[in-house]
């Protein structure tokens, strides 16, 4: 399904704000591997190798296709990853809305 033109305006600022929330929960993680004294520093870099394995698989499946025909299911997934608020979604036409919340 291809987006509306104007859900498509609201969905590229709200899908920079996403990346840019996204971002910084992936480097606060990254800092709390880093600074764990805990372990060894081989164990804090595999660590932290797995976390930044698993987080690409997140920023991509929510931002590597930027593209109006897959617009709805990118913000499906930054929904599902608690990326966009209710204040971001409402800002969306219903239609969209329902996509994403279909029990509303």
């Amino acid at each position: 399904m291809t987006i509306p033109e104007p859900d498509w305006r609201v969905f590229k600022e709200v899908r920079g704000v996403a990346l840019d929330r996204l971002c910084h929960r992936i480097l606060s993680e990254c800092r709390s591997v880093c600074d764990d004294d805990t372990l060894p520093a081989h164990s804090r870099y595999l660590k932290l190798y797995e976390l930044i394995h698993k987080q690409d698989k997140d920023i991509q499946r929510a931002f590597d296709d930027f593209r109006r025909t897959t617009a709805i299911t990118c913000l499906i997934t930054m929904w599902q990853l608690g990326l966009v608020t209710q204040v971001e979604l409402d800002r969306f036409s219903p239609d969209i809305r329902h996509w994403i919340l279909p029990d509303e």
